[in-house]
């Protein structure tokens, strides 16, 4: 199989890329202006909405878009790094969605909270009680982990889920990069710790980071952070 991955660094696009390198498949990359007023034409014709992901399966003729929904496909697909039936399946698609509907959506507000509110006097206090509610959803995975042996989200081993959660305690530990409210700290939480620490040694996992520019720490502190997004 042959993919195409449309990507600006450090965006969505590295979760599917995480998955991409440890399911060792074909695919080609393709930079998107990190401007979504500068994003071609073409690309816009994929997804309309112009966000990042997108996945082009280019053999089956398929083009997905939204992380959860491409990692998934992914999944299913190469009958990989997800369970494929019962109650192991429920469990993961329960954190799949959660990190897609509650943590990555709660940080989208917490990044760009100039789109989500008319009056800028709210910014800091909105983006402070998303800061709040990432780190209450944080505890939640952590008492989760407790429950089984190994380090990831599912008993069963690896998923990409894994890769979701991982670029989402990434990006909360360096986005805002300025202002007056901090980016959030990870603390207390020595099991999430110990899953980060695992990631982050994955080969797959440094080739991806790898071809999009980023060094480590990738997950625990880390320090390399982009420009702020338009």
């Amino acid at each position: 199989m042959s993919y195409l991955l449309f990507y600006n660094p450090d965006s969505a696009n590295i979760v599917v890329r995480m998955a991409l390198e440890e399911l060792g498949v074909d695919y080609r990359d393709e930079l998107v202006d990190r401007r979504r007023t500068g994003r071609s034409e073409a690309f816009l014709r994929l997804n309309p909405r112009g966000l990042l992901p997108v996945l082009v399966d280019e053999e089956a003729g398929v083009t997905a878009s939204e992380t959860g929904a491409i990692l998934l496909y992914l999944a299913d697909t190469h009958g990989a790094l997800a369970p494929k039936a019962g109650a192991d399946r429920a469990t993961f698609l329960k954190w799949l969605f959660y990190l897609s509907n509650t943590v990555h959506a709660d940080l989208r507000l917490q990044f760009y909270t100039a789109r989500y509110v008319g009056d800028e006097a709210h910014t800091d206090t909105l983006r402070t009680r998303m800061r709040e509610r990432f780190g209450a959803n944080m505890a939640l995975i952590e008492d989760a982990l407790g429950g089984h042996d190994g380090p990831w989200l599912m008993a069963g081993g690896l998923t990409v889920a894994d890769f979701y959660l991982g670029a989402c305690v990434r990006w909360a530990q360096l986005y805002p990069s300025a202002g007056p409210v901090a980016p959030w700290v990870i603390d207390g939480l020595p099991r999430l710790k110990a899953l980060l620490g695992e990631l982050e040694q994955l080969p797959s996992v440094v080739r991806a980071f790898e071809r999009e520019g980023i060094a480590s720490p990738l997950f625990i502190e880390p320090t390399e952070a982009l420009p702020p997004r338009p």
